[in-house]
C-alpha cells in the first residue's frame, strides 16, 4: 500500500496565505465592478478579452510549459469557460448576494474531499476543522436571507454548478502547475486559451450587435478582467507552493470581502446573520494558520 502524501500548508512562510488573501480581495472587487452590468454577457466577454490579450503578451516572455502540463492547460481552459457560463447564468437568474456566496462556498468542500479521497493528500485534523468552520460560515452567508424557494432553484443549481467548476479547475491547476516547469508560462497559456472561447460564443449569439453592446462597458469590463487575471494568477502561484485544500478554503474568503464591499460601497445591510457568518469564516482562517505552521 502506498503511503498517503501529506501536503504542507505553506512552504514559504506567510507568503502563501498572504497572497491568497490578496487574491480574495481582488476577486471580490472585480465581481463588485461587474455584477451590476445590465448586459452581463458583454461584461464577461470583455473580461475574457482582457484574459486573452494579457495571455498573448505574456506568452512572448514566459518560458514554454513542459509537455506534461499541456493536457492540464487544455482541461482547465474548458472548465473555466464552463465556470464563466454558469456564473453568468446564475447572475442572470438570481441575486448577487445569494449567488456569489453559494458559488464560492461550494468549492473548498469539494476540493478537500476530492484531494483527500482521490489524489492521496492527507488532511490533518486541525486543518480539516478549519475548513469545516470556513465552509459553515460561507453557508451561513449564502443562506442569511433564508432558504431559496422553488422559483430560485434554477439559479441555485447554476451557482452550485459554478462552485463545482471552481473546485475542478482548482484541482487541475494545482496539479498542472507543479509539472509545468514554469508557473508564469502555465498562467500565460491558460489565460490565452480560455480567454478566446467566450468571445467566440458571444459572437455566435449576438453577431455584430455584440460590438455595440461592448462599447459603453469597456472601462469597467476591462478593469474587471485585469483584476480577475491578477487574482487568479496569484492563486496559481500559491498552488505551486501550498496545500490545495487550504488554499481553496482561504480563497473563498472573497465572500467576506464581498459582503464588506457591499456594505461600504453599495450600502447593503450586513445584518446579524451575515456578521456572525463572517466571524466564523475569519475564525476558520485563524485555525488554518495555527494548525498549518
Amino acid at each position: 500500500m502506498s503511503a498517503r502524501v501529506r501536503e504542507p500548508f505553506v512552504t514559504g512562510g506567510a507568503a502563501v496565505p498572504a497572497v491568497v488573501l490578496a487574491s480574495a480581495v481582488l476577486h471580490a472587487v472585480w465581481n463588485a465592478l461587474t455584477h451590476g452590468l445590465r448586459d452581463k454577457l458583454a461584461g464577461f466577454t470583455l473580461i475574457s478579452l482582457a484574459s486573452a490579450g494579457c495571455g498573448a503578451v505574456l506568452v512572448c516572455f514566459a518560458p514554454l510549459p513542459d509537455r506534461a502540463a499541456w493536457p492540464y492547460i487544455a482541461v482547465s481552459a474548458a472548465l473555466q469557460v464552463a465556470y464563466q457560463l454558469l456564473l453568468l447564468r446564475a447572475y442572470q437568474l438570481g441575486d448577487f448576494g445569494q449567488m456569489y456566496p453559494t458559488a464560492r462556498g461550494t468549492s473548498p468542500v469539494v476540493v478537500a474531499l476530492v484531494s483527500t479521497a482521490f489524489l492521496g493528500h492527507s488532511l490533518p485534523v486541525g486543518q480539516a476543522f478549519g475548513i469545516a468552520v470556513i465552509s459553515c460560515g460561507l453557508a451561513g452567508l449564502a443562506l442569511a436571507d433564508g432558504l431559496p424557494g422553488r422559483a430560485q432553484l434554477p439559479a441555485l443549481a447554476a451557482a452550485l454548478g459554478t462552485g463545482v467548476m471552481i473546485a475542478s479547475y482548482t484541482l487541475v491547476d494545482g496539479s498542472g502547475v507543479r509539472v509545468s516547469g514554469s508557473v508564469f508560462g502555465y498562467i500565460a497559456w491558460l489565460f490565452l486559451c480560455q480567454g478566446l472561447v467566450l468571445p467566440l460564443i458571444a459572437w455566435a449569439r449576438r453577431g455584430r450587435a455584440l460590438l455595440t453592446a461592448l462599447r459603453p462597458l469597456c472601462g469597467r469590463g476591462l478593469a474587471g478582467g485585469l483584476l480577475s487575471l491578477l487574482a487568479y494568477g496569484l492563486v496559481v502561484w500559491a498552488q505551486s507552493r501550498g496545500s490545495l485544500s487550504t488554499i481553496a478554503a482561504l480563497r473563498e474568503t472573497s465572500i467576506v470581502f464581498g459582503a464588506l464591499i457591499g456594505a461600504v460601497v453599495f450600502r447593503e445591510r450586513l445584518g446579524r446573520r451575515r456578521i456572525t457568518a463572517s466571524a466564523a469564516v475569519l475564525a476558520g482562517i485563524a485555525v488554518l494558520q495555527l494548525t498549518g505552521r
